[in-house]
């Protein structure tokens, strides 16, 4: 998930406030079809509500299973859930694409561009403004989905974007999603047990500064914790990294090195 580096600063902010505004009325009609919908399906089971924070600018960490975890965070969540989509799923002109689309904006996605460079950063600095605006983003620590089912390392850039910001962070456990549509599925499996569960807020402002490399992995790893509490998944004790394409990505992932 990227961003085009190439944009000023000033037409992000723009881009941003302008979908927001756009996907209000698409937000609200949605959850008013998608809530009693996924209940009647999957009989979901929520747990937590209660720990998520009415008002204010939150960031909800989960595991990450499948592609319809962020379809079910944020039905199941008492307030608004933002998170970054790429903008493909956005620029269909097709009956498939407007539907696509539409459906995006009803989850609360957000479209960002694909970019070069400092792309990851790019894509914290859109999540750091819709928290700045009082908003909740979700996030996922580990980067991409488990294939396997376990729990890898969380990567720093959650911590990163909460000590700065001041977030509190939600943890949440998503379990069974990789049975109701497992990785590689083109659709969801009718009947499968969903279970939600949302943890208490964390305040990570004793971990230290955002700037301090220390800071970001304690925090992390005090995430990761409250993630794995509420998942019981197995640990991976590793990172879910990509496979390396070529010998300098190979030598890249050998070396250490902080992961975004």
């Amino acid at each position: 998930m990227t961003l085009d580096s190439s944009a000023a600063p000033g037409d992000r902010d723009g881009d941003v406030d302008e979908e927001l505004h756009r996907a209000g009325a698409t937000y609200f009609l949605g959850r008013m079809i998608l809530i009693p919908l996924t209940r009647l399906i999957y009989r979901p089971r929520i747990e937590g509500r209660k720990n998520v924070p009415k008002d204010g600018p939150i960031i909800i960490a989960s595991n990450h299973l499948s592609f319809i975890d962020s379809i079910a965070i944020p039905v199941a969540a008492p307030r608004r859930v933002h998170f970054l989509a790429k903008s493909s799923y956005f620029e269909g002109t097709s009956l498939k694409g407007r539907f696509v689309a539409s459906f995006m904006r009803a989850v609360g996605a957000i479209p960002v561009r694909r970019g070069a460079g400092q792309a990851a950063l790019d894509a914290l600095d859109e999540q750091r403004k819709l928290l700045d605006a009082g908003l909740a983003v979700a996030l996922y620590p580990e980067g991409t989905r488990s294939t396997d089912g376990r729990l890898y390392k969380g990567r720093t850039g959650v911590a990163f974007l909460a000590l700065q910001t001041g977030a509190k962070v939600v943890p949440v456990g998503v379990i069974g999603t990789d049975k109701a549509m497992p990785v590689g599925a083109k659709m969801p499996k009718v009947g499968s047990k969903v279970t939600i569960r949302f943890g208490e807020p964390l305040d990570l402002s004793h971990h230290g500064e955002a700037n301090s490399g220390r800071a970001r992995r304690g925090a992390t790893d005090e995430i990761m914790a409250a993630i794995h509490a509420l998942s019981e998944q197995e640990l991976a004790g590793v990172y879910n990294e990509v496979p390396a394409q070529g010998a300098i990505e190979k030598i890249k992932q050998a070396l250490p090195h902080e992961r975004r």
